[in-house]
């Protein structure tokens, strides 16, 4: 494939994830007890950290980033600017920065196979666990075991059914990317 073909995929696919991740944040369920929902958008990032690699996958995640700072509603319940990014929930935000690089890495050593996927996601997910349950606890000025119970506990099934998801869909997709890449080089 031409060098500028492939990058200039690969940048339509970051930003057709981006677009994805702020979907994503749309489908949220309120989790009682907790300023945190339960949302897809950590599962789209998934699969753009695998699909897309490290690189392009952070790209995707901070054109995310970038429009929810800019005030547009793609943080999860609609949500965007700053205030979003310094509340409670701010610290998850935050981590899908090196959480997407890790999970591109460690897919990309894996060839995108399921069990490098599903160590890839989990690996991410923790990341973003440190990060945003951190947040949490500073915010809300809570015990490790109040944050803990606001910041983990209710999602980790959740969690583990996106882990699983994503690992499960993403050689699929890429088969299909890769059938999409090849039929570019044929026109």
């Amino acid at each position: 494939m031409n060098p500028k073909t492939n990058e200039l995929t690969n940048a339509v696919l970051a930003c057709l994830f981006a677009a994805l991740i702020s979907i994503g944040a749309f489908i949220a369920l309120p989790v009682p007890g907790s300023p945190v929902p339960i949302v897809l958008q950590n599962m789209f990032i998934m699969l753009a950290a695998i699909l897309l690699g490290p690189w392009w996958g952070l790209l995707a995640t901070a054109i995310y980033l970038l429009f929810g700072i800019l005030g547009m509603p793609v943080f999860s319940g609609g949500g965007g600017g700053m205030a979003k990014l310094l509340g409670p929930t701010g610290g998850y935000l935050f981590g899908y920065i090196p959480a997407t690089v890790a999970m591109g890495f460690i897919a990309r050593k894996g060839k995108r196979k399921i069990l490098p996927n599903l160590i890839s996601c989990a690996v991410g997910m923790v990341i973003v666990y440190v990060f945003g349950i951190a947040r949490l606890k500073a915010v809300l000025e809570a015990d490790w075991g109040r944050a803990l119970a606001a910041g983990l506990y209710p999602f980790i099934i959740g969690d583990i059914i996106k882990i699983i998801l994503a690992s499960l869909l993403a050689p699929k997709l890429s088969a299909g990317m890769e059938s999409l890449m090849e039929h570019e080089n044929d026109v």
